[in-house]
């Protein structure tokens, strides 16, 4: 049975010689973008390949247009994915440096997106992986190309412009991930603009996880999320953080719960402010 959720250390661990499982690192650091590909060479998980933020799982920027972390063309991520090797049958599992909550969750989603489901984030990634001791390898791993064909999903996403609609619409709840600070727009180290779009709640995506960086267990995450839905079907639900990246770990969290799917705006906020016309928040909101 494949895994297309989470997949715990021991169980990787049992697994590093299975020809039919690729494991990608996809460790990576918003603030200095060539560091953690460095710390891959020093040391990874064994057999890891590893897949870059910026170059492997999004596209261009285009100023004024798109966010930080545009994602790829649908045709351009199958060739991406098919130089990882990845293909029917290959069980696939994501790591990064803080519990999958970077790119990790960004190369799980953009499978998903494409209709590839046997892909799985490690739980407790590497920082898990460290604590009990297990091996790690030197060096790039290059993996053979592969054919990978994609099945897109486009009714996993929405649009700045369906953002415009929805963020109205009481039925819908718009969930910023980012840090409260963030969010009520006291501080932005990262984008031109401080704030919020009008209408969104705030859910750290921080609070899926405890503090061994492992995913909190089924019934605490439906506590943490069940008072979002109040009755709404999951797909009225939409998350989006600074660029697209961590708000996807509060979509993996809401189906490790058993809630359902829920939906991306990938171009979050710095898509949102990239055009200065769109309308933006501040403060505090109820949740």
């Amino acid at each position: 049975m494949a895994h297309t959720l989470l997949v715990p250390t021991e169980e990787l661990a049992r697994r590093l010689d299975d020809p039919t499982w690729r494991v990608v690192d996809c460790s990576f650091i918003l603030t200095k973008p060539d560091e953690a590909e460095q710390n891959y060479l020093q040391g990874h998980i064994p057999g890891a390949i590893y897949a870059h933020l910026d170059r492997d799982l999004s596209s261009p920027i285009i100023p004024g247009v798109t966010g930080r972390h545009p994602l790829p063309a649908p045709a351009e991520a199958a060739r991406r994915f098919g130089q990882l090797g990845i293909t029917n049958g290959v069980q696939v599992v994501a790591y990064d440096v803080v519990g999958g909550a970077l790119a990790a969750v960004r190369l799980w989603w953009l499978l998903r997106w494409l209709g590839y489901d046997s892909v799985a984030v490690l739980d407790g990634g590497l920082v898990k992986w460290l604590a009990e001791s297990r091996p790690l390898q030197s060096g790039r791993v290059t993996p053979t190309p592969a054919e990978f064909i994609a099945h897109p999903r486009p009714e996993m996403i929405v649009t700045s412009e369906q953002v415009e609609r929805l963020r109205l619409d009481p039925a819908y709840r718009l969930i910023d991930v980012r840090t409260p600070e963030r969010y009520r727009g006291e501080a932005e180290p990262i984008d031109p603009v401080a704030g919020h779009i009008p209408g969104a709640l705030n859910l750290p995506y921080a609070k899926n996880l405890t503090e061994e960086f492992t995913f909190r267990s089924p019934s605490e995450l439906r506590k943490l999320y069940q008072p979002l839905l109040a009755g709404e079907a999951v797909e009225k639900v939409v998350f989006y953080c600074g660029s697209g990246v961590t708000s996807v770990h509060s979509l993996l969290a809401l189906l490790v719960a058993g809630l359902g799917e829920s939906r991306l705006y990938a171009g979050s906020w710095s898509e949102w402010i990239a055009p200065r016309t769109r309308p933006i928040a501040t403060g505090a909101a109820p949740l």
